[in-house]
């Protein structure tokens, strides 16, 4: 595997003791990898750079695009994720191509149909950067858009460069394992749902197992965060998506994310997606919501009618923080209301999210969530050996 990794050292240190995460402290001084300009500004001067980056890809106040522009380094053009260069689109929603207004840079969309760069995309480009944030969990696309810029650049002879950010979800390794028959662009590799790792450890596994087509092999760098660790917490300065508006919606996503699957909205289309579940028939609890078309949430789940529903926003984050684990009881709870009734709970994208066949058919037969995670230890044991070989900071365990 051919990785360097930018940094004479990497600063560690003891992270937030358990008396801390009781009380939720963010850590306020990270430095992303974005930040250290001068360790790899140097670096891409003289160099046809692209850049795979969306509105989390700043420096402080600057995009990273305006930096580099500023800077003299020869930026040709900016591949973006899902929701856009902006982050803007909604869950789904095709980007197309377009020009950025301020900079007039060339954006190219990797969602869709073009979810890889192609060999014309990369013409005369030397090195690709790497900068989105991301929020450690298996279906939140990103990493599979990393997955095919590293796989892009392999085969045409391209370094890339993952500057490196923290992992809000990064203090615990939990959820079933992908099968791989149930492989998408929500879930391309076999690692569980909540996978413990920031961006750059995850390219760097990608790498290292061999997970590019043909076991092909990027030539990878990455610029480590500083001042960061698994123990860390950090809260985003700018949030990852539309739907994922701040710290507790992030933290709970691994849990609610699931019920993308089913019948039950997560308040898309509200001014807290990912923070409630409800349905117009769920009549287990006086509160209530009514999604409605939104920037980010276009076509919402049950679209202007009322849901009932459990309103997690009065759980605490040291509550939500101090559980460790993805939190099986809400889409549970949930599937037993409906148990039995004349509805479908879940939907065919379950399959995909939850990674197997058999987390549905687990709640369908009623398992209790103590034995549906007793089925998952196996498999996660042997993806944390796995995953200590590509830690860049000192891990939570």
């Amino acid at each position: 595997m051919r990785t360097f990794i930018l940094a004479i050292f990497i600063l560690f240190f003891q992270g937030i003791s358990s008396t801390c995460l009781a009380q939720v402290s963010f850590s306020k001084s990270v430095i992303v990898g974005a930040e250290q300009t001068q360790n790899y500004f140097p670096l891409l001067m003289n160099q046809n750079v692209a850049l795979v980056a969306n509105q989390t890809s700043m420096i402080g106040k600057t995009h990273l695009a305006d930096s580099m522009l500023s800077s003299g380094i020869n930026l040709k053009l900016v591949f973006c994720p899902e929701h856009g260069f902006r982050g803007t689109a909604d869950a789904g929603e095709k980007v197309n191509d377009s020009k950025d207004i301020k900079s007039g840079l060339p954006l190219i969309s990797l969602y869709g149909k073009h979810k890889k760069p192609t060999p014309e995309d990369l013409q005369g480009i030397d090195m690709v950067v790497f900068d989105i944030q991301d929020v450690g969990v298996r279906f939140y696309t990103y990493i599979s858009t990393l997955h095919y810029v590293m796989e892009a650049c392999a085969e045409n002879g391209i370094s890339v460069l993952i500057l490196d950010r923290p992992n809000p979800n990064g203090f615990y390794v939990d959820g079933p394992v992908l099968d791989e028959s149930a492989s998408s662009f929500v879930g391309m590799h076999k690692v569980p749902l909540v996978h413990g790792m920031t961006i750059a450890e995850y390219g760097l596994m990608v790498n290292g197992e061999g997970w590019l087509a043909d076991s092909i092999q990027c030539n990878l760098m990455v610029l480590p965060c500083k001042n960061y660790d698994h123990n860390t917490l950090y809260e985003l300065p700018i949030k990852p998506s539309p739907n994922l508006p701040n710290i507790r919606s992030i933290l709970l996503y691994p849990s609610l994310g699931l019920f993308e699957g089913t019948i039950m909205s997560i308040g898309r289309g509200t001014s807290f997606p990912f923070q409630v579940y409800g349905h117009p028939d769920f009549r287990e609890s006086d509160f209530t919501f009514t999604p409605v078309p939104t920037a980010g949430a276009k076509y919402p789940k049950h679209k202007d009618l009322v849901c009932h529903g459990m309103d997690l926003r009065k759980k605490t984050l040291e509550n939500i923080v101090a559980e460790k684990q993805l939190n099986l009881s809400y889409i549970d709870a949930a599937y037993a209301v409906f148990y039995g009734g004349h509805q479908e709970f879940f939907n065919n994208f379950f399959y995909r999210l939850a990674g197997n066949r058999e987390l549905q058919q687990q709640i369908e037969n009623r398992m209790s969530v103590e034995e549906i995670r007793a089925t998952w230890q196996k498999d996660l044991l042997k993806f944390k050996t796995i995953r200590k070989k590509y830690l860049l900071y000192e891990d939570f365990e």
